[in-house]
C-alpha cells in the first residue's frame, strides 16, 4: 500500500474532499443572491468593506437574520475569489468584505442587469432534480437527466412556466450584454448586411445593441419561438418573428445567433445551419457566437469553465448536444454546405464563428 503520510497522498486526498463538497459553491453563490449580498456591499459603487451585521443591515432593515452563518457563507466565497476578506488588526475577530471583480458581476447596473440571475436561473427546483441522474446521460443518451427528472424537454418545460422563461430571458440578458459590448468593439462583420436576422434572439437584446453600433443594418429581425417573442419588447428597427428554426429561418444578409448550436446534436445543428444557409445570398454569412472546447484538456478556469458548461448542456438540454472543438465547427459548415470559416477569440468563453456561403 501507498504510504497514505506522503505529501501526493495527502494533496490527493485533500482535492478529492474538496471535489466532492464542490456542491457549497453554487449553492452558497445562490444564496447571497438571493440574499442581494453583492448590491448591499456595491452601493451605487461604494464597495466599502462590511461586517455581516452591517451586510444584515441592509438587507433585512427591520432586524433578524444570522451573521455568523452568512459570515460562513462570505468567507467560503472569499477562498473562491467572490469577496475580499478583510480582518480586524485588533484582537476582535470581525471580518468585513468588499465584493471583487468577480463579486461585482453580480451587482445590478443601470440597465437592470447582472449575472445575479443566470446563477438563480441555473439553480431552479426543476434544474436541480437533474443533476443526481447525470450518470444517466451515460447509460442511456436518448433522453437527458431534465427529461427523466422532470417528465419533458427543458424548453417545453420552460413555455409552460412564465417564471421560469421570464428567469431565462433576465438571465440571458444579463450575460448577453457584456458579451455584445466586447464583439462590438472587436469584431467587423457586420460590415455591409443590411437586413440581419437574430436566431434564438430571446428579448432582441443583442439586435438593439448591433442597430446601435452598426446604423446601416436597417433591419432587424429577432427570430424565436412564438411564445418568446410574444413576450419581447418594442425596439425600433427590429421586427419580432415566431418560428421554428428547423423548418425555416427568414432570408437576410446575415444570419446570428448565440448559444444555440451547443444545445442540439450534431445532425440537429447539420440541419438548423442548412437552413441558415438557405436563407443567405452567395457571400452571406451565418455568424455564430458558441463555446468552443480546445483540443487538449487543462486545468485552466477557462477550460474548466467550458467544460463544465458541456455537463450542463448534456444534463439539462440535450444529452447529445455539446459545445465543441473549431474542427468540429469547421465540420459541421461543411456538412451544411458553407465552404468558408473564420473564427475570433475576443472573449473568454464564446467564441465568434463566421461560416461564408
Amino acid at each position: 500500500m501507498e504510504d497514505e503520510t506522503a505529501e501526493s497522498r495527502n494533496k490527493a486526498r485533500l482535492a478529492i474532499m474538496e471535489l466532492a463538497n464542490m456542491i457549497s459553491v453554487p449553492m452558497s453563490l445562490n444564496a447571497i443572491v438571493r440574499l442581494n449580498v453583492p448590491d448591499a456591499i456595491w452601493q451605487g459603487g461604494a464597495n466599502t468593506p462590511l461586517s455581516p451585521v452591517q451586510i444584515l443591515s441592509r438587507i433585512l432593515p427591520s432586524g433578524g437574520g444570522d451573521p455568523e452563518n452568512l459570515q460562513r457563507i462570505l468567507r467560503m466565497l472569499t477562498s473562491y475569489g467572490v469577496f475580499t476578506e478583510y480582518l480586524d488588526s485588533s484582537d476582535s475577530p470581525e471580518r468585513k468584505y468588499s465584493l471583487t471583480d468577480i463579486g461585482k458581476t453580480l451587482v445590478t447596473d443601470a440597465e437592470g442587469l447582472s449575472y445575479a440571475p443566470y446563477v438563480l436561473q441555473h439553480h431552479q427546483d426543476a434544474l436541480m432534480r437533474a443533476w443526481p441522474l447525470v450518470h444517466e446521460a451515460v447509460l442511456n443518451p436518448t433522453s437527458e437527466p431534465f427529461v427523466k427528472a422532470n417528465g419533458e424537454a427543458a424548453y417545453s418545460y420552460y413555455g409552460k412556466k412564465p417564471e421560469m422563461n421570464g428567469l431565462m430571458q433576465k438571465a440571458m440578458s444579463g450575460v448577453s450584454v457584456p458579451f455584445m459590448r466586447a464583439i462590438l468593439n472587436s469584431y467587423d462583420g457586420f460590415k455591409g448586411v443590411k437586413r440581419l436576422v437574430d436566431v434564438g434572439g430571446s428579448a432582441g437584446d443583442c439586435l438593439r445593441m448591433i442597430l446601435k453600433k452598426h446604423p446601416h443594418v436597417n433591419e432587424g429581425i429577432n427570430f424565436d419561438l412564438p411564445e418568446v417573442v410574444a413576450k419581447a419588447p418594442k425596439i425600433p428597427g427590429v421586427s419580432h418573428v415566431g418560428g421554428d428554426m428547423f423548418k425555416s429561418i427568414p432570408a437576410a444578409d446575415a444570419v446570428f445567433m448565440k448559444w444555440v448550436l451547443t444545445t442540439w446534436t450534431d445532425d440537429e445543428c447539420k440541419m438548423i445551419m442548412e437552413n441558415c444557409y438557405k436563407a443567405l445570398p452567395v457571400g452571406g454569412k451565418l455568424i455564430a457566437c458558441e463555446p468552443v472546447l480546445p483540443k487538449e484538456s487543462d486545468y485552466s478556469h477557462r477550460t474548466r469553465a467550458l467544460l463544465e458548461g458541456d455537463i450542463f448542456v448534456m444534463t439539462i438540454y440535450r444529452a447529445k448536444g455539446k459545445h465543441r472543438t473549431e474542427e468540429e465547427f469547421i465540420q459541421l459548415g461543411l456538412s451544411a454546405g458553407f465552404p468558408l470559416f473564420r473564427a475570433f477569440y475576443f472573449d473568454y468563453f464564446y467564441t465568434v464563428l463566421e461560416f461564408q456561403k
